[in-house]
């Protein structure tokens, strides 16, 4: 996290609101014929407008070229050191889903895959399988016993499932069987030091039972697993800022996220519009809301150019919504980018805007990478992003006598 000591006398509990909202993976890369990215691409007219009356630039998740994963981009918007404060996907995802996640523990984000008969990986998500075939599948992968472990699979949702250890002298120095591609094997896990031998060879055991348990069905025959970690301990959001933080995120693993660092996570339902709904029907009960829009993302890994465009424009059709709120403070930032034509996270800058009263526009005429380039903010660190929205919401005071 930030030096919070260092100004801890600074911060100061108000009425005003914030509202962050995260479009994960928001930032984008040109089109090769076009020349233009996603965002230049779509429609978004309330964006256009409400970057035109805000302040805007450019945020660095962790640091120039490093791609970050949806964890430690988040925990930067928070606040939160990246490379100071690791947290595995699992434990995310089985906090996500309120796996009963103790000491010692280890837990795994699972993806069902495609695999073909020389067992090189097709597709990683397995066509992104819906959970009504997952479920039943993950029924089956829990009759799983291993000598010496409390064996649990958890569905998640579609392709994803939680892989949850519970015994004597298991650790997260593993490695993990996702080689992140296609056209090679899934890899053996291996010990990272001595702690770790037990836990290796109990997940390769599982991984070759789960291997003949599915290797009929069509699309997802075979399993992947990365993220091992156990439980982490976080500083309180809510104590290290004065506030009262909420978040609102349909999918599990940024549910977990915020229950790590001290948010109350409100539920909610599967679409963005039901996020809408339960922000303002708990708007008077907080002064902070995380909101996470993920639709972006998942069009960006897919390599889905135009997906992508039309999740943007879906977003900006909700934006006038929560504009009706007046909160004191919006800020819309992106844990990474996700360009669709890499399919993948990456390392480049990722657009921000704060909305306040202070904000009256700076000459940025559009929503996107290059207008925010331009932008007064510059390119600033990510775990910036909270002073600012802070500062302008009258919540971070002189510095100082």
């Amino acid at each position: 996290m930030i030096d919070l000591d260092a100004i801890k006398d600074s911060y100061a509990t108000t009425p005003s609101k914030i509202v962050l909202l995260v479009v994960d993976g928001l930032g984008g890369l040109p089109h090769p014929e076009t020349k233009r990215s996603e965002l230049e691409h779509a429609n978004i007219p309330n964006l256009d407008h409400l970057a035109q009356e805000s302040a805007c630039g450019l945020t660095v998740p962790v640091m120039p070229g490093v791609a970050p994963g949806s964890g430690p981009g988040h925990l930067a918007l928070f606040g939160y050191d990246p490379l100071k404060y690791l947290i595995g996907r699992g434990a995310l995802e089985a906090l996500g889903i309120e796996v009963d996640l103790r000491r010692g523990d280890i837990s795994a984000r699972g993806n069902f895959c495609t695999a073909d008969q020389e067992g090189n990986l097709v597709d990683r998500r397995a066509g992104r399988v819906p959970s009504e075939v997952t479920i039943p599948l993950c029924r089956d992968l829990d009759q799983i016993q291993i000598e010496g472990v409390d064996l649990r699979v958890y569905p998640v949702e579609g392709y994803r499932f939680v892989l949850h250890l519970r015994g004597e002298g298991l650790s997260d120095m593993v490695t993990e069987t996702d080689p992140q591609r296609t056209g090679v094997s899934a890899l053996d896990v291996k010990a990272l030091s001595p702690d770790g031998e037990k836990t290796a060879s109990i997940v390769n055991e599982f991984v070759s039972q789960a291997r003949g348990i599915l290797k009929e069905e069509e699309r997802a025959n075979m399993v992947l697993l990365r993220g091992f970690s156990g439980l982490p301990n976080l500083p309180s959001m809510g104590e290290a800022y004065r506030l009262s933080p909420a978040a609102i995120a349909a999918y599990p693993m940024y549910r977990g996220l915020s229950t790590i660092v001290g948010m109350k996570v409100i539920p909610t339902g599967r679409t963005f519009s039901d996020e809408l709904d339960t922000l303002y029907e708990h708007y008077e009960d907080h002064d902070f809301f995380y909101v996470h829009y993920k639709p972006a993302d998942a069009a960006g890994e897919d390599g889905n150019f135009e997906a992508k465009v039309k999740a943007l424009e879906d977003l900006d059709k909700h934006i006038p919504r929560l504009l009706e709120l007046k909160p004191d403070v919006l800020a819309i930032a992106g844990d990474h980018a996700t360009p669709a034509i890499m399919a993948a996270h990456s390392w480049h800058p990722v657009p921000f805007l704060l909305h306040s009263q202070w904000t009256l526009g700076e000459g940025v005429e559009s929503f996107s990478e290059r207008s925010f380039s331009m932008g007064p903010l510059g390119r600033i660190p990510a775990t910036q992003i909270m002073l600012l929205a802070l500062a302008h919401s009258g919540k971070l005071t002189k510095f100082g006598p």
